[in-house]
Protein backbone atom coordinates (compact mmCIF):
# COMPACT_ATOMS: atom_id res chain seq x y z
CA UNK A 1 0.00 0.00 0.00
CA UNK A 2 1.35 3.43 -0.90
CA UNK A 3 1.32 5.90 1.97
CA UNK A 4 0.99 9.60 1.49
CA UNK A 5 3.99 10.05 3.79
CA UNK A 6 6.03 7.71 1.56
CA UNK A 7 5.08 9.76 -1.47
CA UNK A 8 6.16 12.94 0.29
CA UNK A 9 9.51 11.48 1.33
CA UNK A 10 10.03 9.81 -2.06
CA UNK A 11 9.29 13.03 -3.95
CA UNK A 12 11.81 15.00 -1.93
CA UNK A 13 14.52 12.37 -2.37
CA UNK A 14 13.94 12.14 -6.10
CA UNK A 15 14.23 15.88 -6.43
CA UNK A 16 17.51 15.87 -4.51
CA UNK A 17 18.98 13.11 -6.66
CA UNK A 18 17.83 14.59 -9.99
CA UNK A 19 17.91 18.37 -9.74
CA UNK A 20 16.53 20.05 -12.80
CA UNK A 21 19.02 22.25 -14.72
CA UNK A 22 18.74 25.93 -13.97
CA UNK A 23 17.09 27.91 -16.69
CA UNK A 24 19.35 30.18 -18.76
CA UNK A 25 19.09 33.85 -17.81
CA UNK A 26 20.62 37.16 -18.82
CA UNK A 27 19.57 38.85 -15.58
CA UNK A 28 22.49 39.95 -13.34
CA UNK A 29 22.96 37.79 -10.31
CA UNK A 30 21.63 39.28 -7.11
CA UNK A 31 22.97 38.05 -3.77
CA UNK A 32 20.42 35.99 -1.92
CA UNK A 33 19.20 37.38 1.42
CA UNK A 34 20.77 35.78 4.47
CA UNK A 35 19.03 32.63 5.74
CA UNK A 36 17.21 32.91 9.09
CA UNK A 37 18.78 31.05 11.98
CA UNK A 38 17.66 27.38 12.15
CA UNK A 39 14.75 26.64 14.48
CA UNK A 40 14.53 23.59 16.64
CA UNK A 41 12.08 21.06 15.25
CA UNK A 42 10.40 18.23 17.05
CA UNK A 43 11.49 15.02 15.36
CA UNK A 44 8.66 13.08 13.74
CA UNK A 45 7.33 9.91 15.35
CA UNK A 46 8.92 7.81 12.62
CA UNK A 47 12.66 8.41 12.59
CA UNK A 48 13.79 5.26 10.89
CA UNK A 49 13.98 5.28 7.10
CA UNK A 50 12.19 2.21 5.80
CA UNK A 51 13.49 0.31 2.79
CA UNK A 52 11.19 -0.07 -0.18
CA UNK A 53 8.37 -2.49 0.57
CA UNK A 54 8.51 -5.80 -1.26
CA UNK A 55 5.15 -7.52 -1.80
CA UNK A 56 4.95 -10.69 0.26
CA UNK A 57 2.15 -13.06 1.16
CA UNK A 58 0.32 -11.60 4.20
CA UNK A 59 0.73 -13.55 7.41
CA UNK A 60 -2.45 -14.93 8.89
CA UNK A 61 -3.27 -12.95 12.03
CA UNK A 62 -5.34 -14.27 14.91
CA UNK A 63 -7.36 -11.05 15.09
CA UNK A 64 -7.53 -9.30 11.70
CA UNK A 65 -7.89 -5.53 11.75
CA UNK A 66 -11.44 -4.18 11.54
CA UNK A 67 -12.88 -3.73 8.10
CA UNK A 68 -16.01 -2.10 6.79
CA UNK A 69 -16.68 -5.31 4.85
CA UNK A 70 -17.58 -8.08 7.30
CA UNK A 71 -17.31 -10.78 4.64
CA UNK A 72 -19.90 -13.27 3.34
CA UNK A 73 -22.65 -14.21 5.78
CA UNK A 74 -21.84 -17.92 5.56
CA UNK A 75 -18.20 -17.25 6.46
CA UNK A 76 -19.17 -15.17 9.49
CA UNK A 77 -21.51 -17.89 10.73
CA UNK A 78 -18.83 -20.51 10.16
CA UNK A 79 -16.19 -18.46 11.99
CA UNK A 80 -18.48 -17.92 14.97
CA UNK A 81 -19.41 -21.59 15.11
CA UNK A 82 -15.75 -22.61 14.77
CA UNK A 83 -14.75 -20.36 17.68
CA UNK A 84 -17.46 -21.90 19.88
CA UNK A 85 -16.53 -25.44 18.88
CA UNK A 86 -13.18 -24.92 20.58
CA UNK A 87 -14.77 -24.08 23.94
CA UNK A 88 -14.56 -27.62 25.38
CA UNK A 89 -10.81 -27.65 24.69
CA UNK A 90 -10.44 -24.21 26.30
CA UNK A 91 -12.21 -25.55 29.38
CA UNK A 92 -9.91 -28.56 29.61
CA UNK A 93 -6.66 -26.74 28.92
CA UNK A 94 -7.31 -23.90 31.32
CA UNK A 95 -6.04 -21.41 28.74
CA UNK A 96 -7.53 -17.90 28.79
CA UNK A 97 -10.34 -17.02 26.46
CA UNK A 98 -9.39 -15.08 23.31
CA UNK A 99 -11.70 -12.16 24.07
CA UNK A 100 -10.37 -10.03 21.23
CA UNK A 101 -10.97 -12.74 18.63
CA UNK A 102 -14.56 -13.29 19.79
CA UNK A 103 -15.28 -9.56 19.90
CA UNK A 104 -13.91 -9.26 16.37
CA UNK A 105 -16.25 -11.95 15.07
CA UNK A 106 -19.26 -10.42 16.83
CA UNK A 107 -18.33 -7.00 15.40
CA UNK A 108 -18.54 -8.59 11.94
CA UNK A 109 -21.95 -9.99 12.89
CA UNK A 110 -23.08 -6.48 13.77
CA UNK A 111 -21.82 -4.98 10.50
CA UNK A 112 -23.37 -7.78 8.47
CA UNK A 113 -26.78 -7.31 10.11
CA UNK A 114 -26.52 -3.56 9.56
CA UNK A 115 -25.92 -4.20 5.86
CA UNK A 116 -28.73 -6.70 5.29
CA UNK A 117 -30.60 -9.80 6.47
CA UNK A 118 -28.62 -12.61 4.80
CA UNK A 119 -26.83 -13.60 8.00
CA UNK A 120 -30.01 -13.38 10.04
CA UNK A 121 -31.99 -15.78 7.88
CA UNK A 122 -29.02 -18.08 7.38
CA UNK A 123 -28.67 -18.40 11.16
CA UNK A 124 -32.37 -19.12 11.52
CA UNK A 125 -32.39 -22.08 9.16
CA UNK A 126 -34.07 -25.03 10.80
CA UNK A 127 -32.11 -28.10 11.83
CA UNK A 128 -28.46 -28.68 12.69
CA UNK A 129 -26.29 -30.03 9.88
CA UNK A 130 -24.90 -33.50 10.56
CA UNK A 131 -21.38 -33.68 11.87
CA UNK A 132 -21.44 -30.27 13.55
CA UNK A 133 -21.32 -29.58 17.28
CA UNK A 134 -24.93 -28.95 18.28
CA UNK A 135 -24.10 -26.48 21.05
CA UNK A 136 -21.76 -24.48 18.81
CA UNK A 137 -24.46 -24.12 16.14
CA UNK A 138 -27.04 -23.35 18.83
CA UNK A 139 -24.95 -20.63 20.49
CA UNK A 140 -24.08 -19.06 17.14
CA UNK A 141 -27.78 -18.74 16.34
CA UNK A 142 -28.57 -17.28 19.76
CA UNK A 143 -25.77 -14.74 19.28
CA UNK A 144 -27.04 -13.51 15.92
CA UNK A 145 -30.67 -13.35 17.03
CA UNK A 146 -29.77 -11.49 20.24
CA UNK A 147 -27.74 -8.93 18.29
CA UNK A 148 -30.64 -8.45 15.87
CA UNK A 149 -33.09 -7.85 18.72
CA UNK A 150 -30.68 -5.40 20.34
CA UNK A 151 -30.34 -3.61 17.01
CA UNK A 152 -34.11 -3.40 16.67
CA UNK A 153 -34.50 -1.65 20.03
CA UNK A 154 -31.75 0.85 19.20
CA UNK A 155 -28.50 -0.40 20.72
CA UNK A 156 -25.26 1.25 19.58
CA UNK A 157 -22.61 -0.96 17.89
CA UNK A 158 -20.33 -1.26 20.94
CA UNK A 159 -23.24 -2.30 23.13
CA UNK A 160 -24.31 -4.78 20.47
CA UNK A 161 -20.85 -6.36 20.52
CA UNK A 162 -20.98 -6.85 24.31
CA UNK A 163 -24.50 -8.25 24.00
CA UNK A 164 -23.39 -10.67 21.28
CA UNK A 165 -20.36 -11.85 23.27
CA UNK A 166 -22.59 -12.51 26.29
CA UNK A 167 -25.04 -14.44 24.10
CA UNK A 168 -22.24 -16.55 22.61
CA UNK A 169 -20.93 -17.52 26.07
CA UNK A 170 -24.18 -17.72 28.03
CA UNK A 171 -24.48 -21.50 27.94
CA UNK A 172 -20.84 -22.57 27.79
CA UNK A 173 -21.24 -24.58 31.00
CA UNK A 174 -23.67 -26.90 29.19
CA UNK A 175 -20.61 -28.56 27.65
CA UNK A 176 -19.75 -29.70 31.18
CA UNK A 177 -23.04 -31.53 31.78
CA UNK A 178 -23.16 -35.32 31.71
CA UNK A 179 -23.75 -36.72 28.25
CA UNK A 180 -27.42 -37.16 27.45
CA UNK A 181 -28.86 -34.56 29.85
CA UNK A 182 -29.70 -32.16 27.04
CA UNK A 183 -31.48 -34.94 25.18
CA UNK A 184 -34.25 -35.18 27.76
CA UNK A 185 -34.65 -31.74 29.29
CA UNK A 186 -38.37 -32.32 29.67
CA UNK A 187 -37.83 -35.32 31.96
CA UNK A 188 -34.79 -34.62 34.14
CA UNK A 189 -34.25 -36.30 37.48
CA UNK A 190 -33.97 -33.95 40.51
CA UNK A 191 -30.18 -34.31 40.43
CA UNK A 192 -30.00 -33.59 36.71
CA UNK A 193 -32.34 -30.62 37.13
CA UNK A 194 -30.02 -29.15 39.76
CA UNK A 195 -27.05 -29.66 37.48
CA UNK A 196 -28.83 -27.98 34.60
CA UNK A 197 -30.01 -24.99 36.64
CA UNK A 198 -26.48 -24.46 37.93
CA UNK A 199 -25.05 -23.79 34.47
CA UNK A 200 -25.52 -19.96 34.52
CA UNK A 201 -23.52 -19.70 37.76
CA UNK A 202 -20.79 -21.98 36.46
CA UNK A 203 -20.56 -19.99 33.23
CA UNK A 204 -20.39 -16.67 35.10
CA UNK A 205 -17.66 -17.99 37.41
CA UNK A 206 -15.61 -19.16 34.45
CA UNK A 207 -15.96 -15.80 32.69
CA UNK A 208 -14.67 -14.02 35.80
CA UNK A 209 -11.66 -16.33 35.87
CA UNK A 210 -11.04 -15.57 32.21
CA UNK A 211 -11.03 -11.83 32.94
CA UNK A 212 -14.30 -10.79 31.33
CA UNK A 213 -14.01 -7.26 29.89
CA UNK A 214 -16.98 -5.96 31.92
CA UNK A 215 -18.99 -6.96 35.02
CA UNK A 216 -22.19 -6.35 33.05
CA UNK A 217 -21.30 -9.10 30.60
CA UNK A 218 -20.92 -11.57 33.47
CA UNK A 219 -24.24 -10.47 34.99
CA UNK A 220 -25.98 -10.94 31.65
CA UNK A 221 -24.73 -14.53 31.48
CA UNK A 222 -25.70 -15.17 35.10
CA UNK A 223 -29.25 -13.84 34.62
CA UNK A 224 -30.21 -15.05 31.15
CA UNK A 225 -32.55 -17.73 32.53
CA UNK A 226 -34.35 -15.35 34.90
CA UNK A 227 -37.93 -14.47 33.92
CA UNK A 228 -40.31 -11.55 34.48
CA UNK A 229 -42.50 -13.16 37.15
CA UNK A 230 -39.65 -14.75 39.10
CA UNK A 231 -40.16 -18.19 37.57
CA UNK A 232 -36.60 -18.41 36.24
CA UNK A 233 -33.30 -19.51 37.75
CA UNK A 234 -30.79 -19.50 39.39
CA UNK A 235 -31.97 -16.66 41.68
CA UNK A 236 -35.67 -16.20 40.88
CA UNK A 237 -35.21 -12.51 40.02
CA UNK A 238 -38.17 -10.49 38.79
CA UNK A 239 -38.74 -7.73 36.22
CA UNK A 240 -36.58 -4.67 37.01
CA UNK A 241 -33.97 -6.75 38.85
CA UNK A 242 -33.03 -8.51 35.59
CA UNK A 243 -30.67 -6.80 33.16
CA UNK A 244 -32.30 -5.95 29.84
CA UNK A 245 -29.39 -7.66 28.05
CA UNK A 246 -30.13 -10.85 30.01
CA UNK A 247 -33.76 -10.66 28.90
CA UNK A 248 -32.68 -10.28 25.27
CA UNK A 249 -30.33 -13.27 25.48
CA UNK A 250 -33.04 -15.25 27.29
CA UNK A 251 -35.59 -14.48 24.59
CA UNK A 252 -33.19 -15.43 21.80
CA UNK A 253 -32.26 -18.59 23.70
CA UNK A 254 -35.93 -19.52 24.13
CA UNK A 255 -36.71 -19.01 20.45
CA UNK A 256 -33.75 -21.10 19.25
CA UNK A 257 -34.57 -23.83 21.79
CA UNK A 258 -38.12 -24.03 20.42
CA UNK A 259 -37.07 -24.20 16.77
CA UNK A 260 -33.96 -26.39 17.17
CA UNK A 261 -34.28 -28.25 20.48
CA UNK A 262 -31.43 -30.44 21.74
CA UNK A 263 -33.87 -33.20 22.61
CA UNK A 264 -35.12 -35.81 20.19
CA UNK A 265 -38.50 -34.12 19.77
CA UNK A 266 -38.96 -32.15 16.53
CA UNK A 267 -38.59 -28.40 16.65
CA UNK A 268 -41.37 -25.91 16.03
CA UNK A 269 -41.55 -23.89 12.84
CA UNK A 270 -40.69 -20.21 13.10
CA UNK A 271 -44.32 -19.07 13.23
CA UNK A 272 -45.18 -21.74 15.81
CA UNK A 273 -42.28 -20.68 18.03
CA UNK A 274 -43.23 -17.00 17.84
CA UNK A 275 -46.85 -17.90 18.59
CA UNK A 276 -45.73 -19.89 21.63
CA UNK A 277 -43.69 -16.96 22.94
CA UNK A 278 -46.48 -14.45 22.27
CA UNK A 279 -48.91 -16.61 24.25
CA UNK A 280 -46.77 -16.09 27.35
CA UNK A 281 -47.65 -12.36 27.15
CA UNK A 282 -45.72 -10.63 29.95
CA UNK A 283 -45.14 -13.74 32.06
CA UNK A 284 -41.68 -14.53 30.71
CA UNK A 285 -40.50 -11.51 28.70
CA UNK A 286 -41.43 -7.82 28.44
CA UNK A 287 -43.74 -6.89 25.59
CA UNK A 288 -41.14 -4.51 24.11
CA UNK A 289 -38.78 -7.41 23.40
CA UNK A 290 -41.55 -9.69 22.15
CA UNK A 291 -42.54 -6.97 19.67
CA UNK A 292 -38.92 -6.66 18.57
CA UNK A 293 -38.73 -10.42 18.03
CA UNK A 294 -42.00 -10.33 16.11
CA UNK A 295 -40.75 -7.56 13.85
CA UNK A 296 -37.57 -9.52 13.11
CA UNK A 297 -38.75 -13.12 12.88
CA UNK A 298 -42.38 -12.41 12.02
CA UNK A 299 -44.97 -15.12 12.26
CA UNK A 300 -44.30 -15.91 8.58
CA UNK A 301 -40.58 -15.68 7.76
CA UNK A 302 -39.30 -15.87 4.17
CA UNK A 303 -39.83 -19.28 2.64
CA UNK A 304 -43.03 -20.01 4.58
CA UNK A 305 -45.82 -21.37 2.39
CA UNK A 306 -49.01 -19.51 3.29
CA UNK A 307 -52.68 -19.49 2.36
CA UNK A 308 -54.61 -16.26 1.72
CA UNK A 309 -58.25 -15.47 2.46
CA UNK A 310 -58.95 -15.67 -1.29
CA UNK A 311 -57.98 -19.36 -1.34
CA UNK A 312 -54.71 -18.60 -3.14
CA UNK A 313 -51.43 -19.86 -1.73
CA UNK A 314 -47.79 -18.99 -2.17
CA UNK A 315 -44.43 -18.35 -0.55
CA UNK A 316 -43.37 -15.43 1.62
CA UNK A 317 -40.51 -13.72 -0.19
CA UNK A 318 -39.90 -10.66 2.02
CA UNK A 319 -40.81 -9.37 5.45
CA UNK A 320 -42.40 -6.00 6.11
CA UNK A 321 -40.93 -5.02 9.48
CA UNK A 322 -43.52 -2.29 10.02
CA UNK A 323 -46.34 -4.78 9.37
CA UNK A 324 -45.00 -8.22 10.36
CA UNK A 325 -48.30 -9.99 9.64
CA UNK A 326 -48.44 -8.57 6.12
CA UNK A 327 -45.33 -9.71 4.21
CA UNK A 328 -44.70 -9.82 0.49
CA UNK A 329 -46.00 -13.07 -1.00
CA UNK A 330 -45.33 -14.77 -4.32
CA UNK A 331 -48.68 -16.34 -5.21
CA UNK A 332 -48.15 -19.69 -6.88
CA UNK A 333 -51.56 -21.35 -6.76
CA UNK A 334 -55.13 -20.19 -7.18
CA UNK A 335 -58.24 -22.03 -6.03
CA UNK A 336 -58.24 -24.02 -9.25
CA UNK A 337 -54.56 -24.91 -9.50
CA UNK A 338 -51.03 -23.62 -10.18
CA UNK A 339 -50.69 -20.24 -11.86
CA UNK A 340 -48.99 -20.15 -15.24
CA UNK A 341 -47.16 -16.99 -14.14
CA UNK A 342 -46.66 -16.46 -10.39
CA UNK A 343 -47.43 -12.98 -9.13
CA UNK A 344 -46.02 -11.02 -6.20
CA UNK A 345 -48.35 -9.21 -3.83
CA UNK A 346 -47.30 -6.88 -1.02
CA UNK A 347 -49.94 -7.47 1.62
CA UNK A 348 -49.09 -4.18 3.33
CA UNK A 349 -50.51 -2.47 0.22
CA UNK A 350 -53.49 -4.81 -0.18
CA UNK A 351 -55.85 -4.16 2.76
CA UNK A 352 -58.43 -6.73 1.67
CA UNK A 353 -55.93 -9.59 1.43
CA UNK A 354 -54.53 -11.36 4.46
CA UNK A 355 -52.90 -14.63 5.48
CA UNK A 356 -55.19 -17.17 7.11
CA UNK A 357 -52.33 -19.50 8.06
CA UNK A 358 -49.43 -21.56 6.78
CA UNK A 359 -50.19 -24.15 4.11
CA UNK A 360 -49.21 -26.90 6.57
CA UNK A 361 -52.29 -26.06 8.64
CA UNK A 362 -55.76 -27.09 7.48
CA UNK A 363 -57.86 -24.42 5.78
CA UNK A 364 -60.43 -22.75 8.05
Amino acid sequence: MVRMSDLARGGGAAAARNPEPAAATTEPLVPAPPLPPPRLRVPPVYTQVRPPEVPVAPARAESPPPSNDPGPAAQILDDLRGFLERMPDVFKSGEPLAWGALEGIVARVVRSLEAGSDLFWLANALGVPKGLDYLAVYHARVTILAVRIGMTIGYEPQRLVELGVAAALADIALWQLPAGVLRHLDALSPEEQNQYEAHPRLAAERLRRWGAPSPGLVETVLQHHEREQGQGFPSGLQGPAIRIEAKIVGLADTYVALTAPPSLRPGLTAHEAVREIVRSKHEAFPSMLIKALLSDITVFPPGTMVRLNTGESGAVVAVNRNHPLRPRVEILDSKTGPLATPKIVDLSEAPFLYITGPVSEPAR
